[in-house]
């Protein structure tokens, strides 16, 4: 995918095509002017991001920076689980098609995949996806695993993510929430991101900062005892730990300050919707899901996909049905939306 015709270098590829907001590297820099200070997370940037994120989550939360979404996914489902263990999750959810097989080989434990039509599991689904429960000869489900918001742009209510929580707690299973986009699932909703943690049932979340403008900085919160967890020695065998820990808690210090991570998130997500309503209009091109957060996908012929995608460089999501992914990000400009919606209007035009 060529760049050389992008405003800027923007992109709708991917938000991890995206910089990092000014306001974090300001903040990166600023850890580094103060000379030495402890290794490992206990320098005082690391305790007050575990402070912050602590007011949102609320009290019992225990927070453990790491690098980078898959190895954050591995270090929080470790938490959880033994090898003879499954966890359910979406056919689409990226632990399951995106990380390169990482779960099921560092974890030992299979992956359940249950297909659904909007990225979302619901207590029915997980259900289907469950058999054997008892019997050494099967896994044994352990964890139900959602995203928000969902590898297809869609939003989980928190009455659905609560109603998971509860179906898996009835069924001796636990909740893991990979949050990569979860900043643009709480600025979709109106609520705060804790309202996706220990409030509504969840026990380990895997949160997101790197797609909402930072630089590989991710974190595992768990509302479970570290005496149960092991999670300081997971994240050390997992390679997760870092030894300069300020300049990743530098960075949730700067996003959970002034509400940055929500201005992100919803400029973002109106960048998205931006899109998909001039998408829409174009005639020929229909959105495969409702715009919820900052991901469009919409329906587009071959010919104009790759047309497309020589000037504004953006991902086929899938071959068979034509559907293509657009990601908005914390940089996005409506010059950039209405200039691409208006390419993919000539492009279509052109095929009468």
């Amino acid at each position: 995918m060529s760049t050389a015709h992008l405003p800027a270098g923007r992109t709708f590829a991917s938000d991890n095509w995206s910089g990092v907001h000014a306001e974090v590297l300001a903040a990166i820099a600023a850890a580094n002017d103060g000379g030495h200070s402890p290794a490992y997370g206990a320098d005082p940037w690391t305790q007050e991001a575990h402070g912050l994120l602590t007011e949102h989550f609320g009290s019992g939360t225990e927070v453990y920076f790491a690098f980078n979404g898959t190895g954050t996914n591995v270090v929080g489902l470790q938490s959880l689980l033994r090898p003879h263990e499954a966890v359910v999750c979406a056919e689409g959810a990226h632990i399951n098609v995106d990380e390169c097989g990482a779960p099921e080989r560092f974890l030992g434990s299979k992956l359940l995949s249950v297909a659904t039509p909007d990225g979302k599991l619901t207590p029915e689904l997980v259900d289907s996806a469950i058999t054997g429960i008892g019997d050494e000869h099967h896994v044994q489900a352990r964890v139900v695993s959602i995203t928000q918001s969902t590898e297809v742009g869609t939003v989980y209510s928190v009455d659905e993510i609560a109603a998971l929580a509860d179906w898996a707690h009835a069924h001796a299973m636990y909740l893991h929430l990979d949050g990569a986009r979860i900043a643009n699932a709480a600025a979709s909703l109106g609520v705060d991101f804790g309202a996706f943690g220990q409030a509504a049932g969840v026990d380990v979340v895997s949160f997101g900062g790197t797609k909402n403008g930072a630089l590989s900085a991710e974190a595992v919160i768990t509302f479970r005892p570290e005496a149960d967890t092991g999670l300081r020695f997971i994240r050390k065998q997992s390679m997760q730990l870092s030894s300069k820990m300020r300049f990743v808690a530098a960075q949730f210090v700067a996003l959970l300050t002034d509400d940055l991570w929500l201005r992100n998130a919803t400029h973002a997500n109106a960048m998205a919707l931006r899109l998909g309503v001039a998408a829409s209009a174009v005639p020929g091109v229909e959105l495969a899901y409702p715009v919820q957060a900052n991901g469009v996908f919409a329906v587009l012929p071959p010919a104009v996909t790759q047309a497309l995608q020589a000037e504004y460089p953006f991902y086929l999501w899938d071959e068979a049905t034509g559907v293509v992914r657009w990601m908005a990000s914390f940089d996005t400009t409506e010059a950039d939306v209405d200039g691409f919606a208006a390419r993919l209007a000539e492009l279509m035009d052109q095929l009468d």
